[in-house]
């Protein structure tokens, strides 16, 4: 079979792409935007990539056509595809009738952690030795790729609650219908398409409803609204993981960083954790993937040494180099809460060095101003804040400027952003680049600045 994925270079779609070639189809794709680390990895796998929705793109000999939930009607490509009459699915449908279907699919849903949780769940499913399959929304850097079939019978999915296709207002979660199922976190989010956080926690009721009682939900026993999805009616047994809750899975901190905590077991200790990650919403993330690893099958006291060689998927606080003195860390910010928790996680590591952020308010929810008033709030540890506030950007970044403890810039531009960082960071800092998207490069441009544009502020 040979397809066309229109939306290829979504985390999503790619990862969807690289499971196609792995079946054996053959894999061609369309998109707006290329960045890495997808293009990178589409490149890596020779899948056809071209620049555009135009309807020459679609080869004339394409079987099906796999279309990305960021195309509608209207799109160039999407018109095509309905006026030939060509054959097309969403790619959450694909998935459930191509690769899950009879397998142990273990979904990962929540607001928050989603990639992070999934990538360590697939890896503690390795370390056991169950070759489990999976997708994930980024690439983790213990397997190399975002997506692949495995060998063993579990397959690990990060379950997105934004809607499917153009044609299918459900969240793409429904489609998998998980034996085990995360519920990480949940707050307001996709002010595109749902108008208030009760709207969401349908969707997830949604998700509850088919989790068979033979299966197991993981929950946060912290989170009030997971709390009131569970009240409409649940039928699946649960097990819940916290720090400060009274839960089945709990950690304490031994360092205020999150990089080492002991964990327990309805009360009883199974053992410490030592690892690179920080925060403590990576240790909730840790007990999750833990909880649902045990769910699977594994043993949890065997697993913990599997944290210690656990590394993380690109862009999530990933350190890019250290030009001039400084650490340049990418990060895939996309809400205030995730800004927060990864800025405190932060600052707990590096303690007075100062911290500079760099932002681009790119998710849809951020774009439309549904954060804004939460967003100086979640850069409270942030020393120096620089937005990218572009043309139209349709709320007031001076606003957010005026209540940060720090100091704050907004740029109309990335080379502006770029070279108010060389006026304004100095070595010793640590700069953090906060996006969603491809940033224009912005984070590796930076960390590979040449001497001659070395910060100007003495240390």
């Amino acid at each position: 079979m040979k397809l066309h994925v229109l939306g290829i270079c979504g985390t999503f779609m790619g990862g969807l792409a690289a499971l196609a070639r792995e079946l054996g189809d053959a894999v061609e794709g369309s998109d707006q935007n290329v960045y890495p680390p997808m293009s990178e990895q589409l490149a890596a796998l020779g899948i056809a990539l071209r620049q555009g929705y135009l309807p020459e793109h679609l080869s004339t000999d394409v079987d099906r056509v796999v279309v990305g939930n960021a195309l509608s009607r209207g799109n160039a490509a999407v018109e095509h595809v309905l006026d030939a009459g060509l054959d097309y699915t969403s790619g959450a449908q694909w998935l459930a009738e191509r690769v899950l279907r009879g397998r142990r699919t273990l979904a990962v849903a929540g607001t928050h952690g989603k990639t992070t949780t999934s990538s360590l769940l697939a890896w503690l499913l390795e370390s056991a030795g169950l070759q489990p399959g999976f997708l994930i929304g980024g690439v983790p850097e213990n397997f190399g790729v975002s997506a692949r079939l495995g060998n063993g019978n579990c397959f690990v999915v990060e379950a997105d609650e934004y809607d499917t296709a153009f044609f299918d207002k459900r969240s793409k979660f429904v489609h998998y219908r998980p034996e085990i199922a995360i519920l990480n976190n949940l707050e307001y989010d996709h002010a595109d398409i749902f108008p208030d956080l009760g709207a969401i926690q349908r969707q997830f009721h949604h998700l509850v409803r088919i989790v068979p009682r033979r299966g197991k939900l993981i929950v946060n026993a912290e989170d009030a609204a997971l709390a009131a999805v569970l009240a409409m009616g649940c039928w699946t047994p649960v097990e819940r993981f916290g720090i400060d809750s009274a839960a089945d899975w709990n950690a304490h901190l031994l360092v205020d960083d999150g990089s080492a905590f002991e964990v327990y077991r309805h009360g009883q200790r199974l053992g410490e954790v030592h690892w690179s990650l920080l925060g403590r919403h990576n240790v909730m993330n840790a007990l999750a993937a833990l909880a649902a690893a045990s769910a699977a099958g594994a043993d949890p006291v065997d697993l913990l040494p599997a944290f210690s060689t656990f590394h993380n998927v690109k862009r999530r606080l990933q350190v890019l180099g250290t030009p001039h003195g400084q650490t340049v860390y990418d990060d895939f910010a996309h809400h205030p809460t995730a800004i927060r928790t990864t800025l405190a996680g932060l600052r707990a590591k590096v303690g007075p060095a100062r911290i500079v952020v760099a932002i681009e308010p790119r998710s849809n929810s951020m774009r439309l101003g549904a954060h804004a008033a939460e967003l100086a709030p979640s850069l409270h540890e942030a020393d120096l804040v620089v937005f990218l506030r572009r043309p139209e950007l349709p709320w007031d970044a001076e606003a957010v400027i005026g209540r940060l403890r720090g100091e704050g810039v907004a740029v109309p531009s990335v080379d502006a952003l770029l070279d108010t960082l060389q006026h304004h960071t100095r070595a010793g800092d640590h700069v953090v680049f906060m996006s969603n998207g491809g940033f224009e490069g912005a984070p590796r441009r930076w960390a590979s600045t040449p001497s001659d544009r070395a910060p100007f502020r003495p240390a």
